[in-house]
Parts: structure tokens; C-alpha cells; sequence
């Protein structure tokens, strides 16, 4: 079966918008991409997308798909079978709001992983997930109470050799304290600096990449200087931090949802614990200043949310496109970032980009989004979702 998308811009995930260009799609791939008039008397399927951008479908790397934005995170209060249901749910939620990839950053149990095999093999519709499975920190280290507690180089090889024997697609170590775990902060270093080492060599050695919670600037230092791939949060980064992160070519994911709303809102954040109170006035955009800081250094930046924690929700995914925006990226950087970039940090070789042979994960939205990035950003200007050449979410009838 073909379908092709006509009529309309093409965002090609190198910051450029072409005009003039049919794309046709074939059994779930790009098969050619031409000039609009070498596709007449095409009898197939067509998507008129006149007025709009066809751009590859959004990639969000991190989100957590065993949390549901809950104000108490209750990942633990569910049933393991009802949690699985409820994670295979979120995933379909994001995959409705415009993204095609997902990177779960730290799930329960492994519980996660049923969704991503049956999303993966196509049992369920869904985005593509890579899984980390469990988070690993240190004795009463942020996520300790889901995650996989190591202490001393040799504990936290082990807790690597038990991620990937249980299927694990990357790792995620937690070099700092976080804001959501009693009794840590923020900005003081956890995992000792031989101990990161150790375990991004042991992931390295078994060529599985690699993520760091990392949001105080010693933490952060220790896990770039560790190799880690993407520093995820980096709130509190200095200039030495994006001098030696732009040196290595580490990528943040600046997660600017997962605090975006309650930064903004005094209702919600006092729904929330004292303790988690406390930690977000002390870094209250800090996100956004840090994410400005990198980017106008030529750092590499890749989307995430953070989806799952407290008031960020999945399938509003995309909004972080708006918030990178309103921190200081231009438009088609922040696309990029939720496309090429996206899928080079998570090892996504075909995917990414509009490319003959690609997987066809794509999106039309209104407009121009690297014009007005709210046209990506808001599901409201999503005209279609398309996940391996199926059309999933469609606002209106596009097709003829």
C-alpha cells in the first residue's frame, strides 16, 4: 500500500523547509522523495498537505511511562497488571500527540518493558520505546525507591550487568540528588566520580549508551568527564560544565516540562509536598537559563520532558517544543532537536528524518513550524499522525 503526502512544505530536519516535494510512503518506508509533478497520475492514496509542514514525527527522550503525572507519584500503587495497562496507555497518548519515539528514563519492575516489546513488534499501536529499565543510584540516592540501589564501582558494574541482562536498551545512572525524593538535594553530587565511571564503561563495554540524572554541577561534571551520552536536566550548569559537554559532544535533554507548569502555576505547587516545594524555588528556571547557556555555546540539544512526573503530562509531549523556544532556541533548532538529534542520541538509525528509506514516522501540522513553533507544539494544529506509514491520529479528513 502507497500513500503519498503532497502539496504542502517539507521539514527536512537540517533547519530547512523545502517546497515543491511529494514524499511516497510504501509499505511503512519513504520510497522517494521528488518534485511534486513527477508523482502525477499517482492512483494511491494521497495527503494533501497544502497550507501545512510534513516533518518527521516527534522524539522525546525522556519520559517515564509508569508515572502518570500524579501529584503523589504512584507508581507503586497500582497493581503490576494495572500498571501495565496504564503504561501501555500513556504510551498510545503519546504516541497521539505527535510522537513516534520514546526514551523511558526509568520504569518499575521492568513493567515497562512489556509495553515497549508489544509496541516494538507492532502487537500494540505505539511509539517506538527504548527502556532503561531501572534507574541506578546510590544507598538513599534520588529514585531509590523504584530504583536499582549501588554502592562502590564493583556494586554499580553489577547493578549495569543486571540492566542488560534483564533487556535494557541504554542506562541511566543518577549522578545528583533530584527535587521528588525526600531528604536530597538538587545540587550535590551522589555517585563519586569512580563509581559513574565504572558503570558508563561497563554500559560502554556492552555497547548500550548511556543517560545521567544530573542536575548540580559537580554531578554533572563527573558524568561528562565519565562519557556519559546525554546529561539529562542539567539545571544547575556552569561554564566549565557546557565547556566540557560541548568538548565531548554530550547532549542535554533539558526536560523544561517537567517543571514548566508548576514553576508558573502557586495552585499546583502548593498541591505538592513541603519538601518538593522547598527544592523548586531553589531551581525556578534554572532549566531554561542553563538550556540558553548551552545552546549559544553549540552545545547538542535533544528533547525531553520528563513526562510522567507531577503535572507533566503524557500526549502534551510536544509542548516542550515551545518551551525550548520561549528559552532562547530558534524554531527549526528546537525541531531539530526533537528529530535528527533526538534520533541520534538514541541510536534511531532510520528514523529521524524524511529520507528515502526511512522509516515513515511523520507528522503534518498547520503552517510553518519553523516559523511559529506552536504548530508543532500544539496538538490543536496536528492535522496527522503517521507511525511506520499508518495514519494513528487525524484531525480532519486529509486524505483523497
Amino acid at each position: 500500500m502507497s500513500t503519498l503526502f503532497i502539496g504542502g512544505k517539507l521539514f527536512d530536519s537540517t533547519g530547512s523547509v523545502r517546497e515543491g516535494l511529494g514524499v511516497l510512503v510504501e509499505d511503512g518506508r519513504i520510497e522517494r522523495i521528488d518534485e511534486a509533478k513527477a508523482f502525477d497520475g499517482h492512483d494511491g492514496t494521497s495527503v494533501d498537505t497544502s497550507g501545512g509542514t510534513l516533518l518527521p514525527g516527534l522524539i522525546d527522550c525522556h519520559v517515564h511511562l509508569c508515572l502518570g503525572g500524579e501529584s503523589n507519584l504512584r507508581a507503586d500503587g497500582m497493581s503490576d497488571a494495572h500498571l501495565v495497562l496504564a503504561a501501555l496507555k500513556r504510551a498510545q497518548a503519546t504516541l497521539a500527540g505527535g510522537v513516534t519515539s520514546v526514551r523511558d528514563c526509568g520504569g518499575k519492575d521492568y513493567l515497562e518493558f512489556a509495553v515497549r516489546d508489544a509496541c516494538n513488534r507492532g502487537e500494540q499501536v505505539g511509539p517506538t520505546i527504548r527502556a532503561a529499565g531501572k534507574m541506578i543510584c546510590m544507598t538513599g540516592g534520588h529514585g531509590n525507591r523504584i530504583g536499582r540501589v549501588a554502592d562502590g564501582p564493583d556494586e554499580v558494574v553489577k547493578a549495569v550487568r543486571e540492566q542488560i541482562h534483564a533487556g535494557s536498551d541504554f542506562l541511566k545512572l543518577m549522578a545528583t540528588g533530584g527535587v521528588l525524593t525526600p531528604g536530597v538535594n538538587p545540587e550535590d553530587a551522589h555517585f563519586t566520580f569512580e563509581e559513574i565511571s565504572a558503570g558508563i564503561g561497563e554500559a560502554k563495554r556492552f555497547h548500550r549508551r548511556t543517560a545521567s540524572h544530573a542536575q548540580g554541577t559537580e554531578g554533572i561534571l563527573n558524568a561528562t568527564r565519565a562519557g556519559v551520552d546525554s546529561i539529562e536536566h542539567g539545571i544547575f550548569l556552569t561554564d566549565e560544565c557546557v565547556k566540557e559537554m560541548v568538548e565531548r559532544g554530550t547532549y542535554l535533554v533539558p526536560t523544561l516540562a517537567a517543571g514548566y507548569r508548576v514553576e508558573n502555576d502557586d495552585e499546583l505547587v502548593a498541591s505538592l509536598p513541603p519538601f518538593v516545594q522547598d527544592k523548586l524555588e531553589r531551581i525556578r528556571g534554572g532549566g531554561a537559563r542553563s538550556l540558553k547557556m548551552f545552546y549559544d555555546a553549540g552545545g547538542r540539544v535533544a528533547m525531553g520532558t520528563d513526562a510522567g512526573v507531577p503535572y507533566c503530562a503524557h500526549g502534551d509531549n510536544a509542548l516542550e517544543l515551545a518551551y525550548m523556544v520561549e528559552a532562547g532556541m530558534k524554531p527549526a533548532d528546537a525541531l531539530i532537536a526533537a528529530t535528527s538529534n533526538a534520533a541520534d542520541l538514541m541510536a534511531l538509525d532510520e528514523t529521524g528524518s524524511i529520507t528515502e528509506g526511512f522509516v515513515a514516522d511523520l507528522l503534518v501540522v498547520d503552517d510553518d513550524p519553523s516559523i511559529d513553533i506552536n504548530k508543532a507544539a500544539m496538538k490543536e494544529h496536528h492535522r496527522m499522525v503517521v507511525k511506520a506509514g499508518a495514519i494513528v491520529q487525524e484531525r480532519a479528513s486529509s486524505s483523497r
